[in-house]
């Protein structure tokens, strides 16, 4: 695995962050750097913990894991891809429910809990690349943070006039990932 392969990933798995962000974005009429730092930390935290978490789980079992490890991969990251995909495709509500809210600490744990589940599987695939494990985290909980920082402004900014829906690129992105580590280990 490579440092490319780890920015892709991250920039795939930072596509639920990013989605969210520029949701709550659209919600507010004036930003506030501190609560959006304050969202960008949580889930650049979150989105590198729980692959980190992932990893330790899966190095548990790497024995047993190794000789198929790459399958593990592919079908993690096309479960993910394609639950992102289905999410993308659901109609986008722009409505802001509970506004006042969308920034507190309570709030923003469970978003971030909620947008790094999947990333938590993630952490399995690095098993075969212990080398890299720290790299990743670090990168994937930095690409996170940017995405989420950069959302909030986007969302606040365009939020209403933008209809893209970043979790289908997000799927996309994990999915092709996930054949290219099928596809370098069948080689």
């Amino acid at each position: 695995m490579d440092i490319l392969s780890i920015i892709i990933i991250g920039t795939g798995l930072a596509m639920d962050c990013f989605a969210v962000s520029i949701a709550k974005g659209v919600c507010l009429k004036k930003i506030k750097v501190r609560k959006v730092l304050r969202m960008a930390f949580l889930f650049g935290l979150f989105q590198s913990l729980m692959p980190l978490a992932g990893y330790f789980a899966g190095s548990v079992f790497s024995r047993q894991i190794s000789a198929y490890d790459h399958w593990i991969a592919f079908i993690l990251l096309g479960i993910i891809g394609a639950k992102m995909l289905i999410e993308g495709l659901k109609p986008i509500d722009p409505e802001c429910e509970v506004t006042r809210h969308v920034f507190r600490w309570k709030t923003l744990f469970i978003l971030a809990i909620a947008t790094s589940i999947d990333a938590l599987a993630t952490g399995v695939i690095f098993v075969p690349f212990p080398d890299m494990i720290w790299y990743a985290v670090s990168i994937i909980g930095f690409i996170s943070f940017m995405f989420t920082f950069a959302g909030v402004y986007i969302g606040s900014k365009f939020g209403r006039k933008l209809k893209i829906n970043m979790e289908l690129f997000g799927g996309i992105i994990l999915i092709s990932i996930g054949l290219k580590i099928l596809i370098e280990h069948s080689i």
